[in-house]
């Protein structure tokens, strides 16, 4: 009840001389101990201290002139102590390396990754060191990559190109709906759509659609965020005079027309025992 007879409250207690020091700022004045004011007041110890080791290094360096004067012998000048340092290329490396940590740490922290649960392409040793050549396969080695042996990775080629596929097993492995297209380069199947007749290598006679199709499969898979390049396949010679493989379109091949109306060519015609399937970039 006290607070009946003493509204106002008690009077706050003037500072002791004890919890009183120099203002940083203003010599003529104190200033308390409080928490408020320890940054500043440490700030000030901190410059007290910069200009003791200042005023130590001028000394050091005055005894050493007149060393040298003398015509003893001194070791090489030092640096001043207290001269602020210029970040310089040492230091932004630095800066970037702390960054990238902290970056990193906090995708295990948030994400349980260390790569923010990122897979890609650029998450692989691969595909920064990639091998010069790779490996260099026959067409009958290459078979050997179809998923018949589940110990052995799925390998697609395309153009002479060798691709692993295996983190598209659903795909292309057995049962997959393009389990047909591992183990062989069918690259003209890639340009035509036909890709039960058309599982070859031979480009002969393909309109320039139909060749910039082949490119653009190629494409696909070189920069696909999964699959990546392994080798390339050793292809036998074919022989000019051998016949060209027939369009699966009997129409298409009597009018030599582009397949411009099948812009992708993992669309099968149905008259091929093909199923219309499309796999996205």
């Amino acid at each position: 009840m006290s607070w009946i007879w003493n509204p106002d409250g008690d009077a706050p207690k003037p500072p002791t001389e004890d919890n009183m020091t120099q203002d940083p700022s203003d010599p003529t004045r104190k200033v308390t101990k409080k928490a408020a004011n320890q940054p500043f007041l440490a700030h000030k110890q901190y410059k007290e201290k910069q200009e003791q080791e200042h005023l130590a290094w001028l000394e050091r360096n005055r005894e050493r002139e007149e060393k040298l004067a003398r015509g003893e012998e001194v070791g090489p000048a030092e640096e001043d102590p207290t001269a602020e340092q210029e970040v310089g290329f040492l230091g932004l490396l630095k800066f970037i390396v702390y960054l990238i940590l902290i970056i990193v740490i906090a995708g295990k922290f948030f994400t349980g990754s260390f790569l923010w649960e990122y897979e890609g392409k650029w998450a692989r040793l691969k595909t920064y060191w990639p091998e010069q050549n790779g490996r260099l396969f026959s067409e009958t080695y290459l078979a050997t990559f179809d998923g018949r042996d589940p110990a052995k990775p799925l390998y697609l080629a395309i153009d002479g190109d060798v691709f692993d596929v295996s983190s598209g097993s659903r795909t292309y492995g057995p049962g997959g709906p393009y389990h047909h297209m591992v183990g062989v380069d069918a690259a003209r199947s890639f340009g035509t759509g036909c890709f039960a007749t058309h599982r070859t290598h031979d480009l002969r006679g393909l309109t320039d659609d139909e060749l910039r199709g082949v490119q653009h499969w190629k494409k696909f898979f070189a920069e696909h965020k999964t699959y990546y390049k392994v080798g390339k396949v050793l292809h036998h010679p074919i022989d000019p005079t051998s016949p060209i493989p027939a369009h699966c379109d009997a129409k298409k091949e009597q009018k030599g027309h582009p397949t411009t109306g099948n812009s992708n060519p993992m669309s099968h015609s149905k008259g091929n025992s093909e199923v219309p399937i499309r796999e996205e970039l």
